[in-house]
């Protein structure tokens, strides 16, 4: 995660850590995928859908997104149990059009009923040199907003569908 432009977001699912962490270590792609209305999914990777507004304009692409793994950290208390699962993706179609995102969605308790989702990653954009000044001009924004668009789908939809 060290390699290209860092990018960091978070939300909270009103549910406990057990029932957040079970539900994404048992299926992180279905959840993913149900989070994100994505319609496609294969073994390893999930076609996710990722849009974004701009102002008016609207900017969206699917993603073929893979779960590189799943570890879990109990800590020396409850309250430091983690579930960390590491991510990558790019654009389902065209990916060299579109940056390569890797990350790493840290899952922890915040209370007995509260569940921090805490993405923190990097992405490569395309183009080199150009692909770097398109980023600085306008291209962060919309993979900051993308990213935050995600985890916050992905927490909408824990807090939807899962029973306390």
């Amino acid at each position: 995660m060290a390699k290209g432009r860092p990018i960091r977001t978070f939300d909270y699912v009103n549910h406990p850590y057990d029932s957040v962490r079970d539900a994404l270590r048992d299926d992180a792609l279905a959840v993913f995928r149900s989070a994100t209305h994505a319609a496609t999914s294969r073994a390893h990777e999930v076609a996710v859908g990722l849009h974004v507004n701009l102002g008016a304009l609207k900017i969206g692409t699917e993603i073929a997104l893979t779960v590189a793994g799943i570890t879990e950290e109990e800590g020396n208390s409850p309250a430091n149990r983690r579930l960390l699962i590491d991510i990558e993706w790019e654009a389902a179609k065209a990916p060299r059009l579109f940056p390569l995102m890797n990350g790493q969605l840290a899952v922890y308790p915040l209370s007995a009923t509260e569940t921090q989702l805490d993405f923190s990653g990097s992405y490569e954009p395309p183009f080199g040199v150009v692909g770097t000044a398109v980023d600085a001009l306008v291209g962060h924004r919309i993979a900051d907003a993308s990213v935050h668009r995600f985890v916050v789908d992905v927490a909408d939809y824990l807090r939807r569908t899962l029973e306390t």
